[in-house]
This record gives structure tokens, C-alpha cells and sequence, in this order.
């Protein structure tokens, strides 16, 4: 009888750094528990849930968002600084745009059910962080699918498939009061939002497994 897994739903979008950096915590705090098998489930959320479906000029974006180059500068010089202690090195001045995420997160739907879901998780991450691809485009999305061994992305992309479940999932999501991502939900109980530390995030998979064993 396999002993069951610690369930990690993580609630994010590939348009964000924080949730990237989660990421990268996130796999920290799992090194320092390695006997443990651990699930992940990645959820949808949407950042700007009103993006239009060509996405948006960068530039405009960030003056709409923060009102002004000055304070977009300085909230992602803070990202890049903290970026840097997880070993992320963004690459913001490649972005050229602001994507509509749904496509991305339909591709992620796709991933899970081929068992892919991470892979295809993290190279949305640095496709966009690290090299400024627009995963909005069709073109990106199909290069991450055969990057990660996907089957059947371009006929899944081009259809309606998974569309409604990305926007019922966001929505379900505001439903329920998260307002930002990462978040992270311990055996569909145990919630824990933000970009926690390693060392908060291994304590997070303690408690998962503690909470299995009395189960058992």
C-alpha cells in the first residue's frame, strides 16, 4: 500500500515574481526534507484578471500600475535584490510586455495532466523572467510545451479546453479572500500565503506530515 503524499496547492501566476521566488524557496525548504513526497498542485490566479487578450505595452503597464516609472522602479529593484539571495537573476528590462495569462495557465492545466506541471510551472517562470518572452504568445507556449515534452499542446491551445476552469479557478480563488500569490495550502487545510522562507515553508511541510500520521 503506498503511503499517501503531502498535498501542496500552490495558488500563482507565471507573471509573478513573488511567486517565482516562492519557487525557488519552495524547492530550499523540500531539499531539507527529503524523505518526504510531497504532491504540488499549481492553481490559477490571475495578477490582472481585466488584461486584455493581446496583453499590454510594459512601459504602460508599469505607469498604470504604479503610477509612475519612478515607483515602478523601485518596487522591482526590491524583487531583484531579493531574487538574487534565491539565485534568480531577473532580466525585467527584457519584458516588453505584459501578457494575458490564461493561455499560460491552460498550458499548465494541460502539464497536469500529463504529470508535467512543474517543469511547464518553471519554464514559464524563466521564459519570462529571465529571457522577456511574451508567454502570452502562442508561438512561446508551444516552444514550452515541446521543451517540456508535452503532447498535444497545439491542438489543445487552439480549441476552448481548460479555458473556463482557469477562470473558474481564479474566480473561486477571490471568492474565498486571497488577494495576492504565492499561496500555498497544506493538505487542502493549512494555508500559508506569500513568499515565506525556506525554513517557514519546511516547517509548513512538518506540519502536512504530521497531519498524515495522525491519519493513518
Amino acid at each position: 500500500m503506498m503511503k499517501p503524499s503531502i498535498e501542496i496547492d500552490i495558488y500563482s501566476d507565471p507573471i509573478c515574481p513573488w511567486c517565482y521566488i516562492g519557487l525557488k524557496r519552495f524547492q530550499k525548504a523540500q531539499a531539507q526534507r527529503p524523505h518526504f513526497d510531497v504532491k504540488i498542485r499549481w492553481l490559477t490566479f490571475q495578477l490582472n484578471p481585466d488584461m486584455p487578450d493581446e496583453g499590454m505595452d510594459r512601459q504602460h503597464y508599469l505607469d498604470t500600475k504604479f503610477g509612475g516609472r519612478a515607483n515602478a522602479t523601485q518596487f522591482y529593484s526590491q524583487i531583484a535584490a531579493a531574487g538574487i539571495s534565491d539565485g534568480i537573476d531577473f532580466k525585467f528590462d527584457l519584458i516588453q510586455k505584459t501578457p494575458n495569462t490564461v493561455d499560460a495557465h491552460r498550458l499548465s492545466l494541460l502539464a497536469r495532466d500529463q504529470d508535467k506541471q512543474d517543469e511547464v510551472m518553471e519554464c514559464l517562470f524563466e521564459s519570462y523572467f529571465l529571457e522577456g518572452k511574451n508567454i502570452g504568445e502562442r508561438e512561446v507556449l508551444l516552444s514550452i510545451a515541446d521543451e517540456t515534452g508535452l503532447t498535444g499542446a497545439e491542438e489543445y491551445l487552439n480549441s476552448d479546453q481548460g479555458h473556463e476552469d482557469v477562470l473558474f479557478t481564479d474566480q473561486n480563488a477571490r471568492s474565498l479572500g486571497l488577494t495576492g500569490v504565492p499561496c500555498f495550502i497544506v493538505n487542502r487545510q493549512h494555508i500559508l500565503p506569500g513568499a515565506q522562507s525556506p525554513d517557514t515553508l519546511a516547517q509548513m511541510l512538518d506540519i502536512g506530515f504530521q497531519q498524515l500520521n495522525e491519519e493513518a
